[in-house]
């Protein structure tokens, strides 16, 4: 019976546990659900012109995230450089707050944003 009870309780504190021995889970938790409506703040620049995305055949717009020591980019699912706050070539603009829907799409994040909010100097 001792036997059975101390195994449970190793089982139950190594499961417990888990988390902080393997940061890469909790880290997986931190990242936007896709579907949901969520606020990003980062950097906003031309995915073609400056960051050199493959695949993308006009400007698109991406926010770059910082999320811990990695830096995270998302395309934003908007009208592009037709929006007034694209920038392109080697502009970007710095503390942008996107508020949208976050999906993925051919190994690329995207967010569908429902507002955007930068400094318009």
């Amino acid at each position: 019976m001792k036997r059975v009870l101390f195994a449970f309780g190793v089982a139950l504190a190594l499961g417990c546990a888990g988390t902080s021995f393997f940061p890469g889970s909790a880290a997986r938790a931190e990242q936007p659900a896709a579907g949901k409506e969520v606020k990003l703040t980062g950097t906003l620049m031309c995915a073609k012109c400056k960051l050199k995305t493959e695949g993308l055949k006009s400007c698109t717009n991406a926010l770059q995230v910082k999320d811990g020591e990695k830096t995270v980019t998302y395309l934003l699912d908007d009208k592009g450089m037709e929006e007034e706050y694209h920038e392109c070539g080697k502009g970007e603009k710095k503390d942008v707050t996107v508020v949208g829907t976050v999906s993925a799409k051919d190994g690329k994040k995207w967010v569908k944003p429902s507002k955007v909010d930068y400094s318009k100097k």
